[in-house]
């Protein structure tokens, strides 16, 4: 995915589709927050209904600090997934840190009555495999 964030500027979150496959890619990189992440899991939602995407990836690889609470992470975890049809379309939350692991895998225990295929991996390449795909083609979305 293209990156046209200049150094020093945060842009966040970043939005890619792949619509062959039709598997949505959000980036969050930088400080991560409470509000960032409130912030996303909206954008998630307008993006997965607007792509119709059948898999969304919530790759974590450039988040550099978790400044997350645990009260943020039940709080997203209680609401409706942000991605609709939970029961039918998988996610996946790429977290190679040992932190955002265990944040992400305590999202997946809380939110998991209403998100039965979210996996929590350490890399993409772990997604694609679980995906069988080889080279997916990611698009930048607006």
């Amino acid at each position: 995915m293209a990156s046209h964030a200049r150094p020093g500027i945060s842009h966040n979150p970043r939005f890619a589709f792949d619509s062959r496959n039709k598997i949505l890619l959000a980036r969050l990189e930088g400080r991560l927050t409470d509000e960032l992440l409130a912030e996303f899991y909206r954008a998630v939602q307008k993006y997965s209904t607007a792509t119709d995407a059948a898999v969304s990836v919530f790759d974590c690889s450039p988040v550099t600090e978790f400044a997350v609470s645990s009260e943020c992470i039940r709080a997203l975890a209680s609401q409706e997934p942000a991605m609709p049809d939970a029961l039918r379309r998988s996610r996946f939350i790429v977290a190679p840190t040992t932190v955002g692991f265990g944040l992400a895998c305590m999202f997946q225990m809380l939110g998991e009555p209403t998100r039965p295929l979210l996996k929590v991996v350490h890399t993409m390449d772990e997604v694609l495999a679980g995906l069988g795909i080889q080279s997916p083609h990611f698009e930048p979305l607006e």
